[in-house]
């Protein structure tokens, strides 16, 4: 409320009483509306997880039962979202004194709150060689009853990525919706593009409506990632894709015969966990086969993490989970989505690059990357300058907004730093102060990493020693000079695939005994459809519209193999979950054919497992795996138990009853997964010097998939400071899905704290070769 001063000469008594009293009312209601609006304002949505087995039988129904619980707490409080299938429970705004006193009530199992999780943000089919192999089936009616559901910032459902030509009528095991909203009709949906809707309830509650002026309250995508994503995974094929010119061919996505079902839950704010988990519930609900999320936030206990319950749900009923491991690289145990039931995927290259060549005056000729497709430069040399000489802020060698002095640029060349602002807008800046090009350059923290963008002036993104080599030159030359010219696309670049910078790297911080990411694939410079609301860089300032766009990240490399899955899924529709994970995993390739590993473009020296998991994925190998390490609910549950959870941390997880053993010994090692972590002491740890052992044993069950045979054990160890006994070394199979097991014993050699070393283990029969990655961490 405004109240004005006023000065008042009061000679009234009566009056003067009357005024403190109107006074003293105003103030009061002032003060009761303050506090109101800052309860308000210090409420928070929060996901109630519900035990069901203790609603009382006064309850007509569950919805009753969490309307009554709500209210006990907070009579204005109202659901965001009532989930029934991936939890029991709801979402909703409360303080943290209403949270605190309804998890102490009967029937709670958890009140959590809410995490807002952001965005991981062709040639590819070809790469994985899914172009011309016979391994891989044709179009077939079991391809067209798998659908991928994808979790993102919606679709635009009018390019021809959703083309439904040729697709028969949609699986009668949909039960979805085409949901109406801004600029989205029932009709934007067909044959391919099964099903979308938008979920914002816990974004609205936090924000405010929607401005429908900024972004659709319907699941049309402003934004342009998750049309991306979602024709990754699963776009039609089209002919003559290209971005300017840039990637020229057919565009398709790696299950092109599969159908699409859009989920909407990002939006400007970011993307919230309570509609994440709406969304999850729903896609369940719908009937999807496979759920790609290329988003993640911080890492936490599983129990307290809400998109692993979700996905745990899903997995329990069939639904392969596919994440991004996160763009944190090359920073060690920057992971996130790290739960062993979802697939966690880290990104790496093509062999395709869009060079952008740098000519400098001392004759010397260096390549960069770019994706500027407007007025090439001259052939004649221009003047070359470093922004940081060039500008009236500390900061000026990034390019930031206002920072370059227009008067000592117009014309010229302009080297800038790489980092703060988006590589786009560097350009930008520099075009809008008068420049001509810029050669943007990479720093220490970005090394050799080249992410290629539609520049909107001639451009070269360099290397860090490229850079180092050009700043030199622009530095000890009285007059220097460039000029920058486009390579077009250029395809067969060796060695490929590398790893990128920004991938997300290992080991697990939440679970070490658990190696993640699970493995790689293309996650640079993918090219692939595009939203008509924004043009290829973001920016607001860039009107070009196009149908597809060349973007980088592990978001990229997630619906790669989503859509792999689901490739999987219809050639072998009774593998679970963990069996189609397997399969990409212990078919996955490490190492080039000279036998040396994947490169790390981040430090240009070999990665390793706690980088890429399993390795970089085969899909035309991992259709035909010949054995598979499956995993089914009980053995998560079984995981728990060495995790020391509860049986409410159980239930709350698994949505069923159960108490651990305490007579038994769980081991978080018996977890049958692909592959192998093994955290060891060090010296200090165990109470001793140098030279002390400690012994770790693993147990491992294998299901044969192929015809009858007999698998035997290869080993190849870096490792000589670890012993590694594998019983038996042989196993035969006599039928199809027939189980062996086998245990791996670890006897180590206590080692300096930090330390790394990798093996390798193998079973093969002559025709497939079912590999594992180890790796050894001391702490």
């Amino acid at each position: 409320m405004k109240m004005e001063r006023q000065v008042m000469r009061v000679k009234d008594l009566n009056l003067g009483l009357q005024l403190i009293a109107t006074l003293l009312v105003l103030c009061c209601c002032y003060t009761h509306a303050v506090a109101e609006e800052k309860s308000q304002q210090t409420k928070k949505t929060f996901i109630v997880h519900m035990d069901m087995s203790k609603m009382a039988a006064t309850y007509e129904d569950h919805f009753q039962w969490y309307d009554s619980s709500l209210k006990s707490v907070s009579e204005s409080a109202d659901m965001l979202y009532a989930y029934n299938n991936i939890i029991h429970g709801f979402s909703t705004r409360l303080t943290p004194e209403e949270a605190e006193l309804l998890e102490k009530q009967p029937g709670i199992l958890a009140v959590l709150p809410e995490m807002i999780y952001k965005l991981h943000t062709t040639h590819s089919p070809e790469f994985l060689g899914l172009g011309k192999s016979d391994a891989v089936p044709p179009a077939s009616a079991s391809m067209s009853e798998v659908i991928v559901g994808v979790l993102d910032t919606g679709v635009w459902p009018e390019i021809k990525s959703f083309d439904d030509t040729g697709l028969g009528p949609i699986p009668s095991t949909w039960k979805g919706t085409c949901e109406v909203g801004k600029n989205f009709n029932s009709s934007s949906c067909n044959r391919k593009l099964i099903g979308a809707q938008y979920f914002s309830k816990s974004y609205e509650a936090a924000f405010g409506p929607i401005d429908e002026t900024m972004e659709s309250k319907s699941p049309r995508d402003d934004d342009g990632h998750g049309t991306h994503t979602a024709t990754t995974a699963a776009g039609s094929a089209v002919s003559g894709a290209s971005l300017f010119g840039y990637a020229f061919g057919t565009a398709r996505g790696m299950a092109a015969q599969a159908r699409v079902a859009a989920y909407k839950v990002c939006w400007l704010g970011g993307c919230f966990s309570s509609d994440i988990l709406a969304a999850m519930e729903k896609a369940v609900a719908d009937g999807v086969n496979v759920i790609s999320m290329s988003i993640g936030g911080g890492i936490s206990d599983y129990n307290r993490d809400t998109v692993a319950i979700g996905a745990f749900r899903a997995v329990a009923q069939g639904i392969l989970v596919s994440c991004s491991a996160g763009n944190g690289g090359p920073s060690a145990g920057s992971l996130t989505n790290v739960a062993p039931w979802i697939t966690t995927v880290g990104a790496g290259t093509l062999d395709r690059d869009f060079p952008a060549y740098v000519s400098l005056g001392n004759g010397k000729n260096y390549s960069g990357i770019s994706l500027y497709s407007g007025k090439p430069l001259s052939d004649s040399l221009l003047p070359l300058v470093y922004a940081g000489n060039v500008s009236n802020s500390t900061s000026g060698n990034l390019c930031m907004t206002g920072t370059l002095v227009p008067s000592q640029i117009a014309g010229k060349i302009v080297i800038c730093d790489r980092g703060l602002n988006s590589r786009v807008q560097k350009g930008m800046v520099v075009r809008d102060s008068g420049g001509l090009g810029m050669i943007l350059a990479n720093t220490e923290l970005y090394g050799e990493e080249l992410v290629a963008d539609a520049h909107l002036l001639p451009t070269s993104t360099v290397g860090q020693r490229t850079a180092d080599a050009i700043k030199n030159y622009a530095f000890s030359d009285p007059k220097p000079m460039a000029t920058i010219a486009s390579g077009g696309t250029k395809l067969g670049v060796e060695p490929s695939p590398v790893l990128a910078a920004f991938s997300s790297r290992g080991p697990n911080l939440v679970t070490p005994e658990v190696l993640k990411p699970d493995l790689i694939a293309p996650g640079v410079n993918i090219l692939a459809g595009w939203t008509g609301a924004v043009g290829p860089t973001g920016l607001t300032s860039d009107k070009r519209h196009v149908s597809f766009n060349i973007i980088s990240g592990t978001s990229m490399s997630c619906p790669h193999v989503s859509g792999l899955a689901a490739l999987i899924k219809a050639a072998h529709q009774d593998w679970s979950p963990a069996a189609i994970k397997s399969a990409l995993m212990t078919t996955a390739y490490a190492t080039y054919k000279n036998g040396e590993n994947i490169l790390d473009v981040a430090t240009g020296q070999p990665s390793t497992p706690f980088d890429f998991g399993a390795g970089h994925v085969n899909p035309v190998a991992a259709l035909d795996p010949g054995l598979v390490y499956d995993a089914s609910v009980d053995d998560y549950i079984n995981f728990f138990c060495a995790l020391n959870y509860s049986a409410s941390d159980i239930k709350q997880i698994a949505n069923k009853d159960f108490t651990c053993d305490s007579s038994k010994k769980y081991s978080l090692g018996d977890l049958n997964y692909p592959s192998f972590s093994v955290p060891l002491e060090t010296a200090s740890g165990k109470g001793g010097g140098a030279g002390v052992t400690s012994t770790v044993k693993y147990t491992r069950t294998l299901t044969n998939v192929g015809a009858p045979a007999t698998y035997k054990l290869s080993m190849t160890s870096k490792t000589p400071s670890v012993k590694i006994l594998v019983e038996p070394e042989s196993l035969s199979f006599a039928k199809e899905y027939e189980k062996k097991t086998y245990t791996v014993t670890f006897t180590a050699t206590s080692m300096p704290s930090g330390t790394n070393s990798f093996a390798h283990l193998e079973w093969s029969d002559g025709k497939h070769v079912v590999g594992s990655p180890i790796a050894f961490s001391w702490t």
